[in-house]
C-alpha cells in the first residue's frame, strides 16, 4: 500500500469536502422543492378534506397533524445521516438559521399599536433562538473541524 504525501492527503481532503459539499447543497435544494410541494398538497387536501366532510375535519388539525408527522421523519432522516456528512449538514442549517433570523426581524419590527405585542415577542424570542442556534452551529462545525487538523510540534 502507497503512502500518500501530505499534499495528496489534503488535495484528497479537499475533494472529499467538495463532493460533501455538493451532496449538501443538492439535499437542500431537493428538501427546499419538497417542502414547496408537502405545503400545496397539505392546502389542498386540508381543503378538500373540510368540504367532503362538511367542515367535520378542521383544516388546522390536518396541518397538525402533517407537522406532526414531519417531526418524526425529521428525526429520522437526520439520525441516519453518516458521520462524514455532520460538519456540511450543520453549515446548511446554520444557513436555514440565518433565513429564519430574516423572518424573525420581519416580525420585531411590526408596529405594535396595530399588529399588537404579541407577535412582537414571538419575533423576538425566534430571533434569539436562531442567533443562538447559529452561532452555536458555528462553533461545534470549527470544533469539528479543528479534529480533522494536523497538530503541530513545536
Amino acid at each position: 500500500m502507497a503512502e500518500m504525501t501530505p499534499d495528496q492527503a489534503a488535495a484528497a481532503a479537499q475533494a472529499a469536502a467538495d463532493d460533501a459539499s455538493a451532496a449538501a447543497e443538492t439535499a437542500t435544494e431537493a428538501a427546499t422543492a419538497a417542502q414547496g410541494f408537502a405545503d400545496q398538497a397539505a392546502e389542498a387536501a386540508g381543503g378538500v378534506l373540510h368540504g367532503v366532510t362538511g367542515g367535520a375535519i378542521d383544516p388546522f388539525v390536518f396541518r397538525l397533524a402533517i407537522f406532526v408527522l414531519a417531526i418524526f421523519v425529521g428525526y429520522y432522516v437526520v439520525w441516519s445521516v453518516t458521520p462524514a456528512l455532520h460538519t456540511p449538514l450543520m453549515s446548511v442549517t446554520n444557513a436555514i438559521s440565518s433565513v429564519i433570523v430574516v423572518g424573525a426581524l420581519l416580525a420585531v419590527g411590526v408596529d405594535a399599536a396595530t399588529d399588537g405585542w404579541l407577535s412582537k415577542g414571538f419575533g423576538f424570542v425566534a430571533l434569539v433562538l436562531a442567533a443562538v442556534n447559529i452561532f452555536g452551529g458555528f462553533l461545534v462545525t470549527q470544533r469539528m473541524l479543528a479534529m480533522y487538523k494536523k497538530k503541530e510540534r513545536g
